[in-house]
């Protein structure tokens, strides 16, 4: 663990903000936070948290630093984003371990979060040629029309624990190409990460001279985060969490009209219908579920299995939960770490108490783990239950490994209104107020058709044959309804960095007015 600190710069006690590179501002005089490892419960480091002045100085780094960045070349811009990249990799390994330890999530996931951050500076660098406006034909003659995009404007980046420096470069490495600097609010439950990435990107920005593109503020929400919130030098505001502070997040930054991305929460369905090939299923059932602890926003929680192969399934996925390694989850055998802390623990078991009391049955799990292989007191077993869907705590995200059964397709069920069994499990699967990521197991291509069309999935997210989590940082990442409707990443979410701005040039020697409307002589 030493090594990994200090290679990432990491020191016992670390300063809570940074506004450039070098840039640290001193620790004296402001309130600590200590981060822990919640495998063992041993403290990993001390943090120094920004105050309202500390926050006063980056964001005005950020801004002078924005007027500077916008006028470079996007594919020059580009090139800072590729070396970044490279820093990344030189690091991966470290800054991994370091996600692993701060999070709690498995080292083959920790490697994964940082290749992923990886592959969106590989993805940025191409696209920092491809900020591509439309042409299109006027109907007054002489005339030229066409559209271009600018920089927006600092970037407000809030984080949560579960990916601690993923979304941060899927974020920060497109507005980079586009000409935009950001500010960055990681989780307080993991702030060692992302002062380890604001190291590893100093070194790049010294090498390009352009100090104050990054910058990172780590402190509290009533006091940064709200700051950031409602600052109207920040342009967009990316915000990563609950649907409840995001709905906070939404409206407060929409009463200054600035404009967000928010990625809230998630109640991700498979659909499991009689024509699966249930070798394909379980597996990815059970990492939907079982990956990251259930501390995905797109973990599957819900299981639309039907009638009849809900026995086989429910039994061959018990057998595959009593395989599941829990323990420490640096050790590369591990497939299951420990929940964040101690108050996502508590969150599980009072899940679990509304699951039996609404009529729910516990097929397996759902207990705390202790003793000396388990210390910290974050560790639990994954759960699978019996539920239905109408059940109030199925309709909630519970960010922990709880998987619901809910069968579809009996015919002695009142179904009045659904044409065929594919339309009730679809109308299972629609029927919660979230809309992130959903996925169906068929063989059959006209169900799997139904699925991705305008009367299937209402998600952001649809996928055939493969798990709900796991998305790949070339598609669109984001989801509809309480999710927030918001896009990162891939495809064309560049857009949301920019402003977009129409221009018609009239290169005749007249004034002819648009709709054929006569002002005058």
């Amino acid at each position: 663990m030493k090594a990994v600190l200090e290679e990432l710069g990491v020191k016992p006690v670390n300063s809570g903000a940074c506004w450039g590179s070098p840039g640290w501002l001193p620790t004296e005089g402001r309130e600590l936070i200590t981060s822990y490892n919640p495998a063992t419960g041993e403290p990993l480091a001390q943090v120094a948290q920004a105050n309202e002045q500390d926050y006063a100085a980056v964001m005005a780094k950020a801004s002078k630093a924005f007027d500077k960045w916008r006028r470079v070349p996007a594919p020059i811009r580009g090139e800072m984003v590729r070396d970044m990249g490279n820093e990344l990799r030189k690091h991966k390994d470290a800054l991994g371990k370091l996600v692993t330890l701060e999070m709690g999530k498995i080292i083959q996931e920790g490697w994964g979060e940082v290749q992923e951050m990886i592959d969106i500076c590989d993805f940025a660098v191409g696209q920092s040629r491809m900020l591509y406006g439309n042409s299109m034909h006027s109907e007054r003659p002489g005339h030229r029309m066409y559209e271009q995009y600018h920089p927006l404007g600092v970037i407000g980046i809030i984080s949560a624990f579960n990916f601690p420096v993923a979304v941060w470069a899927w974020n920060s490495a497109l507005a980079a190409i586009c000409g935009d600097a950001s500010l960055w609010k990681p989780s307080s439950k993991t702030p060692l990460t992302g002062i380890a990435v604001q190291h590893i990107i100093n070194r790049v920005m010294d090498r390009h001279n352009c100090p104050g593109v990054f910058n990172l503020v780590v402190g509290r929400g009533g006091v940064v985060g709200e700051r950031l919130v409602k600052d109207q030098r920040v342009a967009m505001v990316s915000f990563t969490g609950s649907t409840k502070q995001g709905r906070k997040v939404g409206e407060t930054v929409a009463a200054r009209f600035g404009s967000t991305i928010l990625e809230l929460g998630g109640n991700n369905a498979i659909i499991v219908t009689p024509n699966a090939d249930l070798k394909l299923a379980i597996p990815a059932i059970l990492f939907g579920a079982v990956g990251t602890a259930g501390q995905r926003c797109t973990s599957t929680r819900r299981i639309i299995v039907h009638e009849s192969i809900r026995d086989q399934l429910v039994d061959t996925l018990l057998k595959a939960y009593q395989q599941v390694h829990i323990g420490n989850p640096i050790d590369e055998g591990t497939l299951m770490g420990p929940l964040v802390d101690t108050g996502a623990v508590q969150d599980m078991m009072n899940a679990m108490d509304r699951i039996k009391q609404e009529g729910g049955k516990i097929l397996c799990g759902g207990e705390k783990l202790e003793g000396k292989d388990y210390p910290g007191g974050c560790f639990v077993t994954p759960c699978i239950a019996a539920v239905k869907n109408e059940f109030e705590i199925v309709q909630e995200e519970t960010f922990a490994p709880i998987l619901y059964i809910i069968t579809y397709g009996d015919p002695n069920r009142d179904r009045e209104g659904v044409a065929t069994d594919l339309d009730e499990a679809i109308a299972y699967h629609n029927d919660v107020p979230q809309g992130l990521s959903s996925a169906i197991f068929t063989t059959n291509l006209l169900e799997a058709e139904q699925f991705l069309s305008s009367v299937g999935s209402d998600c952001g997210i649809a996928n055939v044959n493969i798990g709900t989590s796991g998305a790949e940082i070339g598609g669109a990442f984001g989801g509809e309804k309480e999710t927030g409707g918001g896009r990162e990443s891939g495809s064309d979410a560049w857009k949301a960095y920019m402003r977009r701005q129409t221009n018609t040039i009239n290169w005749s020697k007249e004034l002819p007015l648009a709709q054929g409307i006569k002002f005058g002589d």
